[in-house]
């Protein structure tokens, strides 16, 4: 399990996995697949709930999770309806202002398509027990990816290899959307607002989490490619996610060399 931890990190007391938990679902025309992935979730973490963040989906997903909700007897199944497709940053924000006006104590992100798989999330909940985010890793020991084609391997890993080293970070998949956060980390998140979209928004929490003081980690997982319906990459997105990153990793280059000149 690699480990990156800023140097006043607070440790959580080692008291059992936070909870209770909830886990944030974005989806745009995921129609077919929201209902399989939340029956996966509640057959391996039968006390989870769940947030369907739609944003207007044509294909009728924000029914089905609709109805979803309404035949869950126990209350797990919420939905948040949005207008417009307005991007994966802006419906986990809006997911995550939703937990924290409520008492989830960890909140988790998790694609609608199958690619990030329920059984795995058991192992980043119990990580999260001595640390405050908890990265779901394709490029540690033990993850792994399958049905990916060449290119999008090459972009995956190409993108976390220049945020690692122009950032200067030691995690190893910082651009991976599946991830466990305690609260705390959120809101503060939240508060020192976040813009950046897509790709890209990955790396953002990640980095200001790191910023932050907090401690983070990775474990392995198993990525699968999407059965069902297309992938939302564009060209837009990781054309972003290298300017962004790049500016995010000179400012920090140029406020460490203005701490060396302070020191003298």
């Amino acid at each position: 399990m690699a480990d990156q931890r800023d140097s006043h990190a607070e440790t959580p007391s080692p008291s059992g996995p936070p909870s209770p938990v909830l886990v944030v679902i974005p989806t745009y025309n995921e129609r077919e697949n929201v209902q399989l992935i939340v029956g996966r979730l509640h057959a391996t973490l039968p006390e989870a709930h769940v947030l369907v963040v739609d944003d207007g989906s044509p294909d009728g997903t924000g029914e089905v999770a609709d109805q979803m909700a309404a035949d869950d007897e126990r209350g797990r199944i919420h939905v948040m309806h949005r207008t417009e497709k307005a991007g994966l940053g802006a419906a986990y924000i809006a997911g995550f202002k939703w937990a924290l006006e409520r008492d989830y104590a960890a909140v988790v992100e998790m694609d609608a398509d199958g690619s990030h798989a329920p059984e795995d999330l058991p192992r980043l909940l119990n990580a999260l027990i001595d640390s405050d985010l908890v990265l779901g890793s394709r490029y540690v020991t033990g993850g792994k990816v399958v049905n990916w084609p060449w290119h999008r391997q090459f972009l995956s890993r190409g993108g976390n290899i220049y945020s690692k080293l122009a950032l200067g970070v030691r995690l190893n998949d910082i651009t991976g959307g599946y991830r466990a956060f305690r609260r705390e980390v959120l809101d503060k998140i939240i508060q020192d607002g976040v813009q950046s979209q897509g790709y890209c928004f990955q790396v953002d929490l990640a980095w200001r989490t790191i910023l932050g003081g907090y401690r983070v980690v990775e474990v392995p997982i198993t990525f699968t490619e999407r059965a069902i319906g297309v992938s939302k990459m564009s060209g837009n997105i990781v054309t972003e996610a290298l300017w962004r990153v790049t500016q995010w990793g000179a400012k920090h280059r140029v406020n460490q060399v203005k701490k060396v000149f302070r020191k003298r």
